[in-house]
């Protein structure tokens, strides 16, 4: 994940409607009522989560683009520092990697603000760590890891997106929020009619307000014109509006300046000695560390997840351990399709787990699983719009706080929430007041039952070609990582770092992480669940 010294200009465009009165989720609102993507003053919680996403400013692109003075990963090199001291390698030492960014002319990059993400790993020994990326703010980064297995270790630096491609990404947020839309079938005897819905609407025409009365949740949908507001009969994503100007798609080429490996300027990898012996009589050596401290949630080796803070990851590597972990305990899983893959994976690894055919879209579900014999509930539920499922019907549009608050909770139930992939084109406010609703749902839960285990799964990284970049990228992604961060910190709550543990991996990136991912994502999950008491 980047760090970045430098603050940046904030520029947020709020999409929730400002409303004093609540109404009933099938009143009308008439065309006086402006309801449009406006902004909102911020609350001082609102503005230091945006504070920790700040991200330097990017240059201005004119139009048409020219890819001449932008940042080339071919003509971008990384050169692997000496040890600071002197001397050799060694577990417990921190690497540092300079990172020098050149346009297409061959020029250095005088400003930063690009999205570079680095790890260090070695395929043999199948291990591997995400990097801590530091922007200089004059075209330089500095990629620093910790070392931690002997052996071989190489560094991998990846231009994920220039900083003028971060610029289109801003200015699409801030001018086309609505870009991918949203429509719902209303339906009464033989007439029917669809409409387009989202978080807001330009008021050009009469809107039904389905704003959630518990949560505040906005949500809209233009009126039909001979239906009535509660005969709104399912949910679905309508579209995508690609409104880029002329040649910006070129900032986003895969293989040419997306996702594309920086190389090496010399070697990239260095031999790792087993850590210094401490010879006492000569007193402490001295520590050779950068000046940024890698703090990294975790690491691969040998294929498995040690995690660095918090719980030791123990592995689950066959059905009776996974199923002796969660008997007589019920698991509520909310959110995206991305811990939609947790449910199916414990189905597809517990033979005794059944599933319960609820006759669900296989997209959304619910989806409900039950091993009779020990007693195990496993649930999914997705969250509530913005959603970019097929059809849902409007009855199974549950928002993850309201679900919170009908649980009972106590020490035999696990929940787990992840959520963030289909708010990736609104302004970010949206994304925080849904989490901060989630946040406080979390708080009463843990209030009258404190021993309820709460897991919270953060974004990764994914494939990415123009259409996935300008609805989901990775920058967009790490700024809702970033934002998810903050709000559950403090909290009695575990989180499964997802991104780490993407970026950390060597299968490609996927919005769906391949078996191998998935399987220490649950391991985590099955060790906070039922942690091995040492000794």
């Amino acid at each position: 994940m980047n760090v970045l010294k430098a603050p940046a200009v904030a520029n947020v465009t709020d999409v929730r409607q400002l409303f004093q009165n609540k109404t009933t989720p099938t009143t009308p609102v008439p065309n006086r009522q402006h309801i449009s993507c406006s902004h909102q003053q911020l609350s001082p919680e609102e503005r230091h989560l945006l504070d920790s996403i700040a991200w330097p400013e990017t240059p201005h692109v004119p139009i048409p683009v020219s890819l001449n003075t932008t940042s080339d990963p071919a003509h971008s090199t990384f050169t692997i520092l000496p040890v600071r001291g002197g001397g050799q390698w060694h577990v417990g030492d921190e690497l540092e990697a300079l990172i020098q960014l050149r346009d297409f002319q061959g020029r250095p990059k005088q400003f930063g603000g690009d999205l570079v993400i680095a790890r260090l790993h070695d395929q043999t020994l199948l291990a591997g760590v995400a990097g801590q990326v530091v922007d200089h703010l004059n075209g330089s980064y500095t990629a620093v890891f910790p070392l931690l297995w002997e052996g071989r270790a190489q560094v991998k630096v990846t231009l994920v997106h220039s900083s003028e491609a971060i610029t289109v990404l801003r200015r699409l947020t801030m001018e086309q929020p609505g870009r991918v839309y949203f429509k719902s079938l209303f339906r009464s005897g033989s007439v029917s009619e669809t409409t387009v819905c989202n978080v807001c609407l330009p008021p050009t025409h009469p809107l039904c307000n389905y704003t959630d009365l518990h949560t505040g949740e906005p949500w809209f949908c233009y009126k039909p014109k001979n239906l009535r507001c509660d005969t709104r009969i399912n949910h679905y994503k309508g579209g995508f509006m690609q409104n880029l100007m002329a040649k910006e798609d070129t900032l986003f080429q895969s293989g040419i300046n997306m996702k594309v490996s920086i190389h090496a300027s010399g070697s990239d990898n260095v031999t790792v000695l087993p850590k210094e012996q401490v010879d006492v009589s000569q007193g402490q050596p001295e520590v050779r560390s950068s000046t940024v401290k890698p703090e990294p949630a975790g690491y691969y080796y040998q294929g498995a997840w040690r995690a660095l803070r918090g719980a030791t990851v123990h592995q689950f590597n066959n059905p009776s351990a996974i199923s002796q972990c969660l008997t007589d305990k019920v698991v509520h899983l909310y959110g995206d399709s991305t811990i939609r893959q947790w449910f199916e994976y414990l189905n597809s690894v517990l033979p005794d787990l059944k599933e319960f055919n609820l006759h669900s879209g296989r997209q959304n579900g619910p989806f409900m699983s039950v091993d009779l014999a020990r007693n195990i509930l496993v649930k999914f539920r997705c969250h509530a719009p913005p959603l970019r499922f097929s059809s849902i019907p409007t009855s199974e549009l549950h928002y993850i706080a309201n679900e919170l608050d009908r649980l009972v909770g106590g020490s035999r139930t696990v929940v787990v929430i992840g959520i963030w992939s289909h708010f990736s084109t609104f302004p970010i406010v949206v994304y925080m007041r849904r989490l901060q609703s989630i946040r406080r749902a979390v708080l009463r839960l843990l209030n009258r039952a404190p021993s309820t285990l709460v897991v919270i799964r953060t974004a990764n990284l994914k494939a990415l070609m123009l259409y996935e970049t300008l609805t989901n990228s990775d920058w967009y992604s790490l700024q809702r990582d970033k934002v998810l961060r903050a709000t559950f910190k403090g909290l009695n709550v575990r989180l499964v770092d997802a991104w780490e543990m993407s970026l950390a991996h060597h299968l490609p990136h996927s919005l769906h992480p391949q078996t191998p991912i998935i399987k220490n994502m649950i391991d985590i999950v099955l060790s906070y669940t039922c942690p091995q008491k040492n000794g």
